[in-house]
């Protein structure tokens, strides 16, 4: 037999890459001295866990979606998916709390998505009213996060 690489002939890597997709297995290293092989199968990392059910909504709920005159002012809403921060650490302080005066265009809350720290800026001049979700609880896009009289 033909020695293919190091120690070892075609015949037992063909026999290795039978095993890594029998067993379904992404990879297999093989490490003699100084060389090394790796033969790659077509199975990738595991899936992710899978994430706690999202509940169900009726269309009705659709319907029931808080509209500005329902708070009395301006609705500021999730532009994205993620996890809402009042403040840029947990050790700064928050952008704004209640009562507070902002102006259109400043930073007042980040949103991570993906691993992303997205900073969401004021679409309107006013004084906050209300903060309509806790720090560090997950958001759906469009949903009302604060209200700006």
């Amino acid at each position: 037999m033909e020695k293919i690489y190091g120690q070892l002939d075609l015949e037992t890597i063909e026999k290795l890459a039978d095993i890594v997709g029998r067993k379904e297995l992404s990879e297999l290293t093989i490490v003699d001295g100084g060389n090394s092989i790796t033969i790659k199968g077509k199975r990738c990392l595991p899936p992710p866990p899978p994430m706690a059910a999202a509940p169900v909504q009726v269309p009705a709920a659709e319907a029931a979606q808080p509209k500005s005159e329902d708070f009395g002012g301006n609705i500021v809403k999730s532009p994205i998916v993620g996890t809402f921060y009042q403040s840029p650490s947990p050790d700064k302080p928050p952008f704004v709390k209640v009562g507070d005066k902002v102006k259109k265009g400043d930073v007042i809350m980040i949103i991570e998505s993906m691993k992303l720290m997205n900073e969401i800026q004021s679409d309107f001049d006013g004084v906050v009213d209300r903060i309509l979700v806790s720090d560090g609880q997950a958001v759906e896009y469009d949903q009302p996060i604060m209200i700006i009289k």
